[in-house]
C-alpha cells in the first residue's frame, strides 16, 4: 500500500499544474498549488500517509456532511428534507439561480450552498455561538480529533465576502426554508468551513462513514440509516456539478471541498483523505480525483 501511495502521488501531483487555487475567498490563495497528499486508513487500525498530508488546510464544503448528520440527529429525517432537497441540481455549487426557478422551492440537496445553509439553521442552540460550538463538539467526536478549531483569518475572509451566500440565505428566509435568524445560520455555515483539518483528520472522517457512524472506541454515533443517506448524497451530489463523472470514475463515495480536500469512503473497509488545493473548473482537486480514480481501479473499491 505505502508503495502504491507513493507512486500514486508522483504520477498525480504533475497535474495540478492544469488547475488554480481558489482565490475568492482571502487567504485561501495562499495555498501551495502543487502541494498534494493522501491517507488511508483501515479497520485493523494501519495508516498510510504519502506526499502533502500533514499540511493544514480548511474543510469548506466537506463540512456539509458533518453538519447534515447533525441536523438529522437534532430534527429527524423528514424536517430535514421537507426543507432541502436529495437530488443533483447540475449546476455549480454556488449557484442561486434554481432557488427562483424552480417549482419546488427548496434548495435541490445540501451539498449546494444554499442547502447547507438551510441545514445549518436546523441546528439546534440559542445562538450562533452555541450552535456552532456544537457543530465543532459533534465534528471533534466523529473524528476523534480535540484539536480542531477554526481558521479565523479564512472565517473573516468567509464572511466579508460572503454577499452571495448571505443573498441565499435572506432568499431562502423569504420563502420560509429558513425558519430561524439568518445571520445566526450564515455565522454558523462560514465557521463549520473555515475548521482546519488534514488528510488524516479526512481520513477518519471517512473511517466513521465506512463503519456506519461507529468510532474506532465502538460508539455508534449514527444510525445506519442516516450512513446510509449520507453516503448515498456524497455519490450524486458531493463533488458538485461533476458527481456523476466522479461515480463512474471513481466509484465511492467522495465530497470534496474548495479547500482542496477531499473525503472519500470504501464501506467497512478504508477511511481516505486526500488534499491538493489546484482545483479543476468544477472546484474538485484537480490531483486528487485522478488520485482517488487511480487508487480505486487500483484496489478494486468501486462500489459498482
Amino acid at each position: 500500500m505505502q508503495e502504491l501511495l507513493n507512486k500514486l502521488v508522483k504520477k498525480n501531483v504533475v497535474l495540478t499544474k492544469d488547475g488554480r487555487v481558489a482565490d475568492y475567498i482571502p487567504e485561501l490563495d495562499k495555498a501551495k498549488k502543487d502541494a498534494l497528499g493522501v491517507c488511508i486508513l483501515d479497520n485493523e487500525g494501519n495508516r498510510y500517509t504519502a506526499g502533502d498530508w500533514e499540511i493544514k488546510f480548511t474543510v469548506q464544503s466537506i463540512s456539509k456532511l458533518v453538519t447534515l448528520m447533525l441536523a438529522i440527529l437534532d430534527n429527524g429525517e423528514e424536517f430535514v428534507f421537507s426543507k432541502v432537497g436529495m437530488e443533483p441540481s447540475g449546476d455549480p455549487f454556488n449557484s442561486i439561480r434554481k432557488l427562483e426557478t424552480s417549482s419546488k422551492k427548496k434548495p435541490y440537496n445540501p451539498m449546494i450552498n444554499a442547502g447547507a445553509i438551510a441545514v445549518a439553521a436546523m441546528i439546534k442552540g440559542k445562538d450562533a455561538r452555541e450552535k456552532f460550538q456544537r457543530v465543532l463538539d459533534f465534528f471533534k467526536k466523529i473524528t476523534e480529533d480535540e484539536t480542531l478549531d477554526v481558521n479565523y483569518k479564512i472565517y473573516c475572509g468567509e464572511s466579508e465576502t460572503g454577499n452571495k451566500n448571505r443573498a441565499m440565505g435572506y432568499f431562502l428566509k423569504n420563502d420560509g426554508i429558513i425558519e430561524g435568524n439568518v445571520e445566526d445560520a450564515l455565522e454558523v455555515y462560514f465557521k463549520q468551513c473555515s475548521v482546519e483539518v488534514t488528510a488524516y483528520t479526512l481520513a477518519k472522517l471517512g473511517l466513521f462513514l465506512a463503519n456506519n457512524g461507529c468510532t474506532s472506541t465502538g460508539e455508534q454515533i449514527l444510525t445506519p440509516r442516516i450512513s446510509t443517506i449520507i453516503k448515498t448524497l456524497m455519490i450524486t451530489c458531493g463533488t458538485y456539478d461533476m458527481s456523476g463523472e466522479v461515480a463512474v470514475r471513481v466509484g465511492i463515495p467522495c465530497k470534496s471541498g474548495v479547500g482542496g480536500g477531499i473525503v472519500a469512503v470504501s464501506p467497512g473497509k478504508l477511511g481516505i483523505g486526500v488534499y491538493g488545493p489546484s482545483l479543476d473548473v468544477k472546484g474538485n482537486s484537480i490531483g486528487g480525483i485522478h488520485l482517488l480514480e487511480d487508487l480505486s481501479r487500483e484496489l478494486k473499491l468501486s462500489i459498482f
